[in-house]
Formats: structure tokens, sequence, C-alpha cells
């Protein structure tokens, strides 16, 4: 049965984001099958552990064709956090 929060989506497609916190500056990185709703979970206080940072702007979007590809592209970034290479990736 299809998610009707997905309407219009490609089932198959996945995204890693980078978001940019308003209030504090700092990013975060994650994955989903569907960016929209999940950034509308971030801005709303939904998910805990950017709850208290919001509201949140998105720096950056990564489409992948498997949900194992978004998760190790998601975890490469989290590596380069903080370092000269993340900063070039974040850089408007």
């Amino acid at each position: 049965m299809r998610d009707p929060d997905r309407a219009g989506q490609d089932i198959n497609m996945y995204f890693v984001y980078i978001l940019k916190s308003l209030k504090d500056s700092g990013y975060y990185i994650g994955q989903t099958d569907n960016l929209e709703l999940r950034i509308e979970k971030h801005n709303n206080g939904q998910v805990r552990s950017t709850k208290n940072r919001t509201p949140f702007v998105l720096i950056k979007k990564e489409l992948f064709k498997s949900r194992g590809e978004a998760r190790k592209r998601e975890n490469y970034l989290k590596r380069l956090k903080g370092g000269n290479e993340f900063k070039k990736i974040v850089e408007i």
C-alpha cells in the first residue's frame, strides 16, 4: 500500500540532507525517503535530537537509489563534520 504522504514521489529514492539551525548555526545530517515531511518534522520539534534547535533551513540534499547507499553517504558526511572538507560541502 502506498503511503499518502509520499504521493507523487518515487518510492525507491532516498535523500541525504544537511540542515542548518537558525538558532545555533549548527548542522544536522540525516537521510530519509520523504524529505519534505522530514524537514517539517524537524521544524515542528517532532525530532528528539533537533527539537531544541529549531528552525532549520535545508543547506544540501543528495538523491540515492537505495537506503544503503544513502546511509553510507550520511555516515561519511557525519565523519567529516567539523573538518575542512565538510566546510567546503556546506558553503553556499
